[in-house]
């Protein structure tokens, strides 16, 4: 459920927008999906965790909150990003 500190940099790699930048939006809703990811996975075996569920509920709508801002804020880095959601959806994980 955990994300490890590789697969963070390796996600902060793929989007950040310059070698410092851990806070971008693209940043964050990448590391959203990840975590979204393991707590899909977690609770298909364990179906009655409803703590988990509501985190999970959160972090969905804090990275619906993310995509509104840069939709709002920057078009194409959003449609890059509903790109990268889509096939990330398609593949698994990515």
């Amino acid at each position: 459920m955990i994300i490890t500190k590789t697969k963070k940099e390796e996600v902060r790699k793929k989007f950040a927008l310059n070698s410092k930048d851990t806070g971008s939006p693209e940043v964050q809703i990448a590391l959203l999906t990840e975590r979204i990811d393991n707590l899909v996975r977690h609770l298909s075996r364990f179906k009655k965790d409803y703590s988990s569920k509501r985190g999970l509920l959160k972090l969905v709508a804090q990275r619906r909150k993310l995509l509104k801002y840069l939709q709002d804020k920057d078009e194409e880095r959003y449609k890059k990003m509903v790109e990268y959601l889509q096939s990330y959806k398609r593949n698994g994980t990515k």
